[in-house]
C-alpha cells in the first residue's frame, strides 16, 4: 500500500477536469481557465496589475476572499510588487519570476506552482497565487487568514484542577497547543489530505523514539486507503480506520484537551488531528482510557484512586441495576428481605405493567428527556430536562403507571451514567442497559449473567490497532496495574504501557535505578 496521498485525489473530482494541465505561458488563457473552473464565483478575486518601470510586466494576483488575509496581501505582496524591477531583468521572464520570490515577496512561505491543481489547492487553502504573463510557472505565497475561534475551556471534559484550554477548529492552532506541551524536536507530524471534494487536511502526530513504528505505519496506511468524497469531522476518520466496525464500544479515543493528548503521546500513542474539528483522535485506545480523567494525575493519588473506584462502581450500577431489579422482582423474590418485599408489593399493587415494561417505559422516557435537553437552546435546555423529569416522574407515580422504586432506580442509573469522563462510553452503557433488561425479563439472574459474560467475551475479542482492548486486564500485565483501576504514586509510574510501547519503555531511568538500589 502506498504511503502517499495521491490515491485520495481523483482528477475527475478536483476543480475542473483541466486542473491537471500545466500552466500556460499566456496569462489571459490561465485566467480564463480559472474563471471557467470556478464559474466566475465572486469570492475568487483575480487582480491584474502591471509592474516594472521601463519594461512593463503583467501579473495576476489570485486569492479567495474570506480565506486569505487581505491585510497581508496588501502589505506584503501588493506593495512589494510595486517596487521597481532591476533593469537587467528586462525581457527575462524566468529571471523576473525568481526575482519576485527572492527579493520582492516578504511573506514567509513562497513556493512554485506548475499546474492548475497547485493553483486551486493554494487558493482554496487561503494562499495567494501570483501568475506572470509569459511564464509557465506561478508563485504561491502563504497568506492564510488567522481568523478562528478563540481558545476556550473544554465543554465536554471539565475539571476542577488542570489547564483551561481546549482545541479549536483550526488545525495549526491545535498542533501548536500540543507543541506547547511537548517542546521536543522528536514530536513529528505527518500530513495527509483526504476527501476528493473537501480536501481536508489531516495531521498525524507522534513522538519518534517512543511511538511504535509498526503502529505509526499502520495508521498511515489506513489513512491512505480511505477513498471518500468528504471529511467534515474526525468521526468520519474514526469510523473508517477502526479495527472493528461492528462494535458498540469506541475503539478510538477522542479528546478536546491538549493536556490529555500530550499525556497519551508520552505513552507512545498516536494522535490524529482533523482540520475543522476540536476533537483529536488517539490510537491505540484501551478501555481504561475511557475511565480515566486528566485530573486524576493532578491531585493526590489516594483521592484519585478512590474516585476511580467510584467510577467503576458507577458503571456497574448504571449497567446492571435496572436488569437486577427486573430479574429479582420477576423471578427471585425470595432474595429480598420480607419487609422490603412487602413494601415493593404494596407499591406495585396498582401498576398495570410487568416490571420489565415499567423499566423500559421509564428508561425510554428519561433518554428522550435527556436528548431533548441536549438539543434545545442552552438557556432553556437544562431547565426543561430537570423540570420534565421531576414532573413526569411524579405524575407517573401518582397515576399508578410506575412504582416509586422504579423512579429511584432510573434516576440512580442516569446519575451514574454521568460519571464517565468519556461521553462515548457513556452512550454505550446507555444502550446496553436495554438488552440486559430484556434478558432479565426472560431468564432472570441467569440471563443477566449470560449477558455480562457475553459482554466480557466481546470486550476481550476487540483490538485497537492490534493492541488488546482490555489490556492490562486481559492479558494481565502486572506493571501496568499501577495505572489501571488504582493509581499508584507518581514515582512508581516509571514504565509506559507494555503492549502500546515496545521500544522506549522507561519514563525515568534515573528514578528506576534509584528504586532498584
Amino acid at each position: 500500500m502506498s504511503s502517499s496521498t495521491n490515491n485520495n485525489h481523483d482528477p475527475s473530482q478536483t476543480p475542473a477536469n483541466s486542473s491537471k494541465d500545466l500552466l500556460n505561458p499566456s496569462l489571459s488563457n490561465n485566467i480564463q481557465t480559472i474563471k471557467q473552473t470556478v464559474d466566475n464565483s465572486n469570492d475568487i478575486i483575480i487582480r491584474e496589475v502591471t509592474i516594472g518601470k521601463s519594461e512593463k510586466h503583467l501579473i495576476a494576483i489570485i486569492y479567495t476572499d474570506g480565506l486569505a488575509d487581505q491585510t497581508a496581501i496588501t502589505d506584503f505582496i501588493m506593495e512589494s510588487l510595486m517596487l521597481e524591477l532591476d533593469e537587467s531583468l528586462a525581457n527575462k521572464t524566468k529571471a523576473i519570476n525568481q526575482y519576485l520570490k527572492d527579493t520582492c515577496l516578504t511573506v514567509g512561505d513562497v513556493k512554485d506552482i506548475e499546474d492548475f491543481t497547485g493553483v486551486f489547492s493554494a487558493i482554496m487553502n487561503g494562499e495567494t497565487v501570483i501568475l506572470l504573463d509569459g511564464a509557465s510557472k506561478g508563485i504561491s505565497a502563504s497568506t492564510k487568514s488567522s481568523k478562528d475561534r478563540a481558545i476556550t475551556e473544554p465543554t465536554t471534559e471539565s475539571v476542577i484542577r488542570g489547564p483551561r484550554e481546549s482545541f479549536t477548529e483550526t488545525l495549526r492552532t491545535n498542533t501548536a497547543l500540543i507543541r506547547r506541551k511537548i517542546k521536543n524536536p522528536n514530536l513529528w507530524i505527518k500530513s495527509r489530505v483526504i476527501g476528493k471534494v473537501t480536501q481536508t487536511d489531516i495531521a498525524v502526530m507522534y513522538i519518534n523514539g517512543i511511538a511504535n513504528e509498526k503502529i505509526v505505519n499502520e495508521v498511515l496506511e489506513r489513512l491512505d486507503s480511505i477513498d471518500i468524497d468528504g471529511i467534515l469531522e474526525s468521526g468520519y476518520i474514526e469510523a473508517l480506520i477502526q479495527d472493528s466496525k461492528y462494535t458498540i464500544f469506541p475503539t478510538i479515543y477522542n479528546s478536546e484537551r491538549p493536556d490529555v493528548i500530550a499525556a497519551e503521546l508520552l505513552e507512545g500513542k498516536i494522535a490524529i488531528l482533523v482540520d475543522g474539528t476540536p476533537f483529536v483522535l488517539i490510537v491505540p485506545a484501551l478501555l481504561t482510557s475511557f475511565l480515566q480523567s486528566s485530573e486524576d494525575y493532578y491531585q493526590n493519588f489516594i483521592i484519585s484512586s478512590l474516585i476511580r473506584l467510584l467510577r467503576f462502581f458507577g458503571i456497574t450500577i448504571s449497567l446492571i441495576v435496572p436488569s437486577l431489579y427486573v430479574s429479582i422482582t420477576t423471578f427471585h423474590q425470595e432474595m429480598l428481605p420480607t419487609a422490603m418485599l412487602i413494601s415493593l408489593a404494596s407499591q406495585r399493587e396498582g401498576v398495570p405493567f410487568p416490571a420489565v415494561v415499567e423499566a423500559l417505559i421509564m428508561e425510554v422516557a428519561f433518554e428522550i428527556l435527556r436528548e431533548a435537553g441536549l438539543r434545545m437552546p442552552r438557556t432553556i435546555g437544562p431547565a426543561i430536562s430537570i423540570v420534565g423529569t421531576l414532573v413526569i416522574g411524579q405524575a407517573a407515580v401518582e397515576a399508578g403507571i410506575v412504582s416509586s422504586v422504579m423512579v429511584i432506580i432510573v434516576s440512580l442509573t442516569a446519575i451514574c451514567s454521568f460519571l464517565f469522563p468519556a461521553y462515548g462510553l457513556s452512550n454505550t452503557i446507555r444502550v446496553l442497559r436495554f438488552p440486559l433488561m430484556i434478558l432479565a425479563a426472560g431468564f432472570g439472574l441467569f440471563g443477566v449473567m449470560i449477558g455480562v459474560m457475553a459482554l466480557i467475551l466481546h470486550l476481550c475479542s476487540l483490538r485497537s490497532f492490534g493492541v488488546p482492548y482490555m489490556s492490562p486486564f486481559a492479558p494481565i500485565i502486572p506493571d501496568d496495574q499501577k495505572d489501571a483501576i488504582l493509581l499508584f504514586p507518581r514515582g512508581s509510574l516509571l514504565t509506559r504501557p507494555r503492549l502500546v510501547n515496545q521500544i522506549n519503555k522507561i519514563r525515568s531511568q534515573k528514578s528506576l535505578n534509584k528504586n532498584n538500589h
